[in-house]
Formats: structure tokens, C-alpha cells, sequence
């Protein structure tokens, strides 16, 4: 059940970011008087799940259909060079029955059977369809191609404006409705951090009280791992042993941050009380309960909950003394351990249990100008990201991640409000894929759009076409390597 939600989740998430950002080619499309023959959601290779268009002023519904076909006809033919050419004549209308879909010239709307992203065929344009008869007629008024250079560009970079846009939408109700909580690093300071093996590879220790990265004072504790992965920190300033302590990180910290499965290399720590114990297990037979805190196992001191998970590993299949505070109580519990070394007990995760939160209240105006900040922020972090997968040094590519990714990241619960901030970082991560100077790409199109705008020059349709396949190439590409590394990460 788990999975099913995760994958609803993100199949309604990925079909919202594709509606939005197509919607928005298709919105200027229309504004400038473009013919859009197809606006699609999903890819329908072959045939769709569901397709609909208007003929003859009434709407017409197919399901589980192949593609309509073409309005012209194919004629193979050597030229003078004796190269094989294609000649496309259009068909003649007035023999096709009055139901044909050809005799329409509106939007066909439809949802494709391959959930990659979706699409608009737009008319008189070199796109994904690579569909060349229409290339090889008349240019008409209506078609993209015979469109200002200054319209192109504005229908082209109206799907990323528009996932931006989403984004901004979504921050701005979610702040205004819900506000804006983080744990502040002074709250964490209180206990001091947690490392696994990485962090201490890196020279930092359990305890340590971080005061700057690189100098300056990060107020968000969330924002701390990011930064020193984004900004490629090289120094982290710490409070250890009651001393200022400036921890020099190597040159390649970057690169094993990226290679690392565990994202938590540095946390907070917390005290290990118990929120529940499970039926059947060492802690409950030994007489453990809700609200105990654990503070030791045998002679070994456990203050906090990373402190127990580290140290009970090494007693498996064995009996150990379990020391808890229970009210002023200090008791200690005998439990036999099996081999997987654990007591069956939870840990209370409320976090306001043990730090003060710091939480941003914000009206609706207010929200406003913050949704605007926060959308951008994100932006300008996600590009970052995006120039480490382009630098060989970092090895940043070997962390990409696909489908199966962007899966996980969804609660195994349904939670709107994750749901919603969850689809705004994709968003935001659609409208910079997208904005990338790739054939293929919306960023490829607009890319040769600016410099016909600054040169004069148009680039030929043929140009065009070579263009679009060599970004195709690299797109499948990307989404091969992101979805191999998935794949090779479910046997690690």
C-alpha cells in the first residue's frame, strides 16, 4: 500500500508540472494566433489512452486509440544525385467522410500511454514529433514558423515561466496557511551534532557546536549540509571541547558527500526517549515502556539516540544491561539480544520535545513577496546542482537519479502539504531542466531564437532537424543514465 501511494503521488505531481508547463506553450500559442494541432499530457507512441478533438462543431472521443492518420500522402523518389528523397502532397479533403478528424483544424486534447512528460504539436514547428510534411509546404500565417522571431521566443519560454509560476503559487499558499518552521542552529547547538563515518572522515565529531561555513553563520540548521555541498565549502568553524576549532574539509568533500547513500553525514541529536515498544520484543519482555529514556548500555554511557544505535551493534546475540530513566527513577534492564542487535523500542521524533522551533507566521500579502523569495532561492540552489553533474571533478553525475527517485522522495503517507511542497521543487526542477541550452529542450529553441534575434539570421529548417535529433540523442541519454543509476542502486 505504501508504494501505491508514493507512485499516486507522483504520477499526480508529474502530470500537474506537465499540464502547467505545456498549458503555458499552448496559452501563448493561441495569444499569438498559433495553430496547436496536439496538447498532450503523457506521450502517445503508437496510441493514447485517451484523445478528443472537434469536428464539424461537435466534440469527438476516441479511447485506447492508434494516431490519426496523416493529411498528406508519401512519394519516394531518387533526385538528380540519385539520393532517396520523400515527397509529401496533401490529401484531398472532400473524399474524407465527415466524421474524419482531418477535416478539423482544432487542438486534439489526449493523455499518451508513456508517462515521461507530454507535449503540444505545434504547427509549422521542428519539434519531438519530427513530423517533416508539414516542414516541406508553404509556410502559412498560422504557423509557428512564420511567426516574428520576438513571438517564438515568448512561446517557447512560456512553459518554463509557467512552472515558476506554479511554484510561486504554491509557496505563497502554503506560507500564508501554514507559515514557515525551521530548527535554528543555536537550538542545535544545545546537544551538539551527530556524524556517521563520512562526518568524521570529513573532521568533524559527535558534539561538535557548528558556528560558521566558510565564515559565515547559517541560521537554518536544515540549510547547513546543502550549503557546504552547493557553496564546495572548504572550512566548517566549530565549538568543540569548550574551544573554537576550524575543520580544513578535503579537497574531493564535495565528491564523497555526492557518493554517499546516507544523507545524514551530520543531524542533531536527541535524547533517546521511547515512544513506543514493540509486542514480542528484548525491551518489552524486560519491561521497557512509553516515556523511558535510555541513558547507557552495560558501562557504556548512551546520552543520546546516536550514541545507543552506535554501540548496540556490537552486542548481537548477546545479554546486556539496559540503563533508563524512568521519573527519578534509575533503573537498569536485562534484555537478550538476537542477531539483528536491536530492543524494539521507537524513538519519540517530535522535535519540539527537545529544541524551540523557530516559526514565521505570514499573512496572505505577506506571503506574497516570501513565496517570490523562497521560489527563487530554490532556483538559484538547484542550478547549483545542476552545474555539479556538468563537473567531471565532483562525480555529481553518479548521484542523478529518475523515476525511481523522484518516487521516493513522496511520504509513504498521503500528506497535502508535503504533496504540494514537494511539487514545487519539481517544478522548479522542470523549469531548470527545461531551460538548459539542449536541442530538444525548450532552452535549445530559445537559445537559436536569441541569436536570430541578435544576428538576423534564422537557422534553416534542415538545421533545425539535425539539431533536434542530436538533443533527442543527449535527452534519452540523461534519462538513461539517470534511470541506470536507479537501477544500479536497488542491487547496492
Amino acid at each position: 500500500m505504501t508504494i501505491l501511494i508514493k507512485v499516486l503521488q507522483f504520477f499526480l505531481s508529474l502530470s500537474i508540472l506537465v499540464l502547467v508547463h505545456e498549458f503555458g506553450h499552448f496559452i501563448a500559442a493561441k495569444a499569438f494566433k498559433t495553430r496547436v494541432e496536439k496538447f498532450y499530457i503523457f506521450f502517445d507512441w503508437g496510441f493514447s489512452i485517451f484523445r478528443c478533438k472537434k469536428v464539424n462543431g461537435q466534440w469527438r472521443f476516441k479511447f485506447f486509440a492508434k494516431p490519426e492518420p496523416e493529411k498528406y500522402t508519401t512519394t519516394e523518389y531518387r533526385d538528380a544525385k540519385g539520393k532517396k528523397q520523400t515527397k509529401y502532397e496533401p490529401i484531398d479533403l472532400s473524399t474524407l467522410p465527415e466524421d474524419d478528424w482531418r477535416l478539423s483544424d482544432s487542438t486534439e486534447y489526449g493523455i499518451g500511454w508513456f508517462p515521461l512528460g507530454g507535449y503540444n504539436k505545434i504547427a509549422g514547428m521542428v519539434d519531438e514529433s519530427m513530423d517533416k510534411s508539414q516542414m516541406q509546404q508553404p509556410p502559412q500565417p498560422w504557423e509557428f514558423r512564420s511567426k516574428p522571431a520576438w513571438q517564438r521566443f515568448i512561446i517557447m519560454i512560456a512553459g518554463v515561466f509557467m512552472n515558476v509560476a506554479l511554484a510561486v503559487v504554491i509557496y505563497i499558499g502554503l506560507l500564508a496557511k501554514e507559515g514557515k518552521s525551521y530548527l535554528p542552529t543555536e537550538q542545535v547547538n544545545k546537544y551538539g551534532i551527530s556524524v556517521d563515518s563520512l562526518g568524521y572522515q570529513l573532521g568533524l565529531r559527535d558534539g561538535d557546536k557548528i558556528l560558521a561555513i566558510d565564515g559565515k553563520y547559517v541560521e537554518n540548521f536544515g540549510e547547513i549540509p546543502m550549503q557546504i555541498i552547493l557553496d564546495k565549502a572548504q572550512t566548517i568553524e566549530v565549538e568543540r571541547d569548550g574551544k573554537d576549532t576550524i575543520i580544513e574539509l578535503p579537497s574531493d568533500a564535495v565528491t564523497k558527500l555526492l557518493g554517499s547513500q546516507d544523507a545524514q553525514f551530520i543531524t542533531y541529536r536527541m535524547p533517546f526517549v521511547v515512544a513506543q515498544v514493540m509486542e514480542n520484543s528484548p525491551g518489552e519482555a524486560a519491561g521497557l515502556q512509553a516515556g523511558d529514556t535510555i541513558i547507557g548500555i552495560n558501562d557504556i554511557a548512551t546520552p543520546y539516540y546516536q550514541d545507543f544505535v552506535k554501540t548496540i551493534k556490537q552486542y548481537n546475540n548477546q545479554n546486556v544491561d539496559v540503563v533508563v530513566l524512568r521519573g527519578n527513577d534509575t533503573l537498569t534492564l536485562s534484555m537478550q539480544l538476537a542477531e539483528e542487535a536491536v530492543i524494539g523500542a521507537y524513538l519519540n521524533f517530535n522535535l519540539t520535545d527537545y529544541y524551540e522551533l523557530e516559526t514565521i507566521d505570514y499573512t496572505f500579502w505577506e506571503a506574497i513577496p516570501a513565496g517570490f523569495h523562497q521560489t527563487f532561492d530554490e532556483l538559484g540552489d538547484y542550478w547549483k546542482q545542476v552545474k555539479l553533474i556538468f563537473s567531471p571533478k565532483t562525480k555529481a553525475y553518479e548521484s542523478v537519479g529518475g523515476f525511481i527517485s523522484i518516487g521516493k522522495i513522496f511520504p509513504e503517507r498521503w500528506n497535502w502539504s508535503m504533496f504540494w511542497r514537494l511539487t514545487a521543487f519539481l517544478s522548479i526542477a522542470l523549469a531548470v531542466m527545461n531551460i538548459l541550452p539542449i536541442p530538444a529542450l525548450d532552452g535549445g529553441f530559445i537559445l537559436f531564437l536569441l541569436i536570430e534575434i541578435i544576428t538576423g539570421r534564422k537557422p534553416s529548417d534542415k538545421f533545425m532537424e539535425v539539431a533536434e535529433t542530436v538533443g533527442l540523442i543527449l535527452v534519452f541519454g540523461l534519462v538513461l543514465l539517470a534511470n541506470g543509476n536507479d537501477v544500479i542502486r536497488l542491487f547496492k
